[in-house]
């Protein structure tokens, strides 16, 4: 009989990136270079994880764009359909393992991204039993929304919920509240492992099988000794001025 985790009580997990295949970065890579802007460090950093009208002002700034943020947000909706049509939305391999495990160990879960509950309704509709209620929170509104989440929704401490994310923005603010966390950067992003790293990420995965039950106790572990982030290790900044 599998014992159950002693101090972590949630695990949130980002819904494009983590459970689903990234089709978001390859379509903001493309926008910004069509619209002739140099897709950098920076602006990838500044673009990600960022409620959808903030992202559409940092793009008008990298871009010189004269669209307004409401036009550059259609447009971009728009090309990510085109893009689907050529790479569709998918599951990632051992997304549902993942999901049995983290129960099986005693946690709750729950989804969360910046798109509408429709679009967790339909590609991760199978799997919605393995969620806890609200099962899916859209952030789009308080993005990166670990905070919120962590507080406002299920009222824990934060070293009792464990995040996994593909963006180091999130990664940024686990850091800044001793939030424990896991990084899944994609490979469709140019500099998300980088700056994960530069964060002070300790626990950097490939592949979603790469989360197995032993790096789900030595986090469990490590929040309950405070000690989720090495504090010794001044974090360099995601984010360079």
């Amino acid at each position: 009989m599998t014992t159950t985790l002693q101090h972590l009580r949630l695990a949130a997990v980002n819904i494009d990136g983590v459970l689903l295949n990234d089709t978001f970065s390859p379509v903001i890579r493309a926008m910004v270079t069509a619209h002739g802007g140099d897709y950098t460090e920076d602006v990838e950093y500044e673009l990600f994880s960022q409620p959808q009208l903030a992202a559409a002002s940092v793009f008008a700034k990298a871009t010189n764009s004269p669209l307004g943020p409401r036009e550059l947000v259609a447009a971009y909706l728009a090309q990510r359909e085109e893009h689907l049509a050529r790479h569709p939305v998918r599951v990632l391999d051992g997304a549902g393992d993942l999901l049995r495990l983290l129960r099986g160990l005693g946690l709750q879960v729950v989804c969360y991204g910046g798109l509408d509950r429709s679009h967790f309704d339909r590609h991760l509709g199978e799997f919605a039993p393995l969620f806890d209620d609200p099962g899916y929170i859209c952030t789009d509104s308080f993005r990166p929304g670990v905070h919120e989440i962590v507080h406002d929704v299920f009222a824990l401490a934060y070293d009792q919920v464990l995040f996994i994310d593909d963006v180091a923005r999130v990664a940024e603010t686990a850091r800044s509240l001793g939030v424990p966390f896991i990084g899944h950067p994609s490979a469709e992003s140019a500099y998300q492992r980088r700056l994960m790293e530069r964060t002070g990420v300790r626990h950097l995965v490939r592949r979603l099988s790469e989360i197995d039950e032993e790096l789900l106790r030595t986090l469990d572990h490590e929040a309950a000794a405070g000690a989720v982030w090495d504090t010794a290790r001044p974090a360099g900044a995601a984010h360079e001025q």
